[in-house]
C-alpha cells in the first residue's frame, strides 16, 4: 500500500539534500506512488548517489576545472563560421570565441543575436519582413544617391521609391532626421519627386565635404548598431538573425517573443538582466562553444568557473 504525503514529508524533511534534489524527490515518489520499504531503499540510493557525487574536503577544484576545459580547448579550431547556414552572417567560435567568454569581454568579436518573433506571427514572412526592416539600421546609402553640388554648395539626395517603400519611410521622415542630426538645413523641392536638398550651414568648400561624410552616419531608421538582419525560416516559424547585438532596444520592438531572444554578447546580458543571466549565459555560451567543436566537458565544471 503507497505511504501518505505526510508520511513521505517525514521521511525526507531531514535529509541534507538540496531543496532542488528533496522536491525532485517528493515529486516523483508521489506521482508513482510507493510503500514505506521501497521509500526506505530509494531513500537509501538516493543518499548513497549524493555522497558519491560530492567533492572531497581541500580537493583543489578550481584547477581540476581549469583543467577539464582547458585540455580539450587545445583541440579547438581557430576559425570564423558561418552562422546556422546563414551564409551573410559570421560568428566567431572555437577557440577565440572560448577565450572571449572565459576572458569576460564585454564586446564579443562577431556579436550577433537571434530574435524570435511572437507565435501569433511567427509564420509570416510578411510580418517578419517589417520587423527585420523595423530593427536594421538604415542610412542614406541604402535609400539614395547623393550628389555634391560645387555650384549652389549643396547636398542633393536623389531617393529611390522603390527602397522608401520597402524601408517604410517616408521623405518628410528623412528630411526630419538628417536635420536635426546634422543641424543644416534641408529643402525639400516640389518641383522634383523624392528628392532632398541639404544645406551646410556655410557656403564653404571644406563644410560641403565634411556634410558629404556625416550623413552616411545619421540612422534614418531601425536600430544603430544592427547593421544586417537575415530572415531564416526554421520549420514553421521565420527567425531573425542580426549582425550587431542591442538587446535592450530590440525588446522593445513590437512583435518580438522576448522569451526566445537571445544574444551571444554576455555583457549586454548583465547589463540587462543581471549577474545571475549573465552567469547562466557563461554556461550556455561556453556549453555550446565546446559542443560545436565535439568535445563533451561536465557542465559542473563551466559552473564553476563561471
Amino acid at each position: 500500500m503507497s505511504i501518505s504525503e505526510a508520511t513521505i514529508d517525514s521521511m525526507i524533511s531531514g535529509l541534507p539534500l538540496p531543496k532542488t534534489t528533496l522536491a525532485t524527490l517528493r515529486k516523483d515518489v508521489v506521482d508513482v506512488g510507493v510503500t514505506k520499504k521501497e521509500m526506505e531503499v530509494i531513500i537509501e540510493r538516493v543518499m548513497a548517489d549524493y555522497e558519491y557525487a560530492c567533492v572531497e574536503p581541500c580537493e583543489a577544484v578550481g584547477v581540476v576545472s581549469a583543467q577539464s576545459i582547458g585540455e580539450p580547448g587545445t583541440q579547438m579550431t581557430m576559425r570564423t563560421f558561418h552562422y546556422a547556414g546563414v551564409a551573410e552572417i559570421n560568428v566567431t567560435l572555437g577557440l577565440p570565441r572560448l577565450i572571449e567568454i572565459v576572458d569576460a569581454r564585454k564586446t564579443p568579436s562577431t556579436p550577433m543575436m537571434t530574435v524570435a518573433l511572437v507565435k501569433e506571427y511567427a509564420a509570416d514572412r510578411e510580418f517578419a519582413r517589417n520587423v527585420a526592416w523595423e530593427i536594421e539600421a538604415t542610412h542614406i546609402e541604402h535609400l539614395a544617391d547623393v550628389t555634391t553640388d560645387l555650384a549652389n554648395m549643396n547636398l542633393i539626395l536623389d531617393l529611390n521609391e522603390k527602397m522608401l517603400l520597402q524601408r517604410g519611410i517616408g521623405v518628410e521622415a528623412i528630411a526630419e532626421k538628417l536635420e536635426a542630426g546634422l543641424g543644416v538645413k534641408v529643402k525639400i523641392p516640389s518641383e522634383v519627386a523624392n528628392q532632398i536638398i541639404v544645406i551646410p550651414k556655410e557656403p564653404l568648400y571644406r563644410d560641403l565635404l565634411q556634410l558629404a561624410k556625416n550623413i552616411h552616419g545619421i540612422t534614418l531608421k531601425g536600430i544603430e548598431g544592427i547593421k544586417r538582419v537575415v530572415i531564416r525560416k526554421d520549420g514553421e516559424e521565420y527567425t531573425l538573425y542580426t549582425e550587431g547585438s542591442m538587446l535592450k532596444e530590440i525588446l522593445e520592438v513590437e512583435g518580438i517573443d522576448l522569451s526566445r531572444t537571445s544574444t551571444n554578447n554576455i555583457g549586454e546580458i548583465y547589463e540587462v538582466f543581471g549577474i545571475e543571466a549573465a552567469r547562466f549565459a557563461i554556461i550556455k555560451e561556453a556549453s555550446d562553444t565546446l559542443r560545436e567543436q565535439g568535445l563533451t566537458v561536465d557542465i559542473r565544471h563551466l559552473m564553476l568557473v563561471s
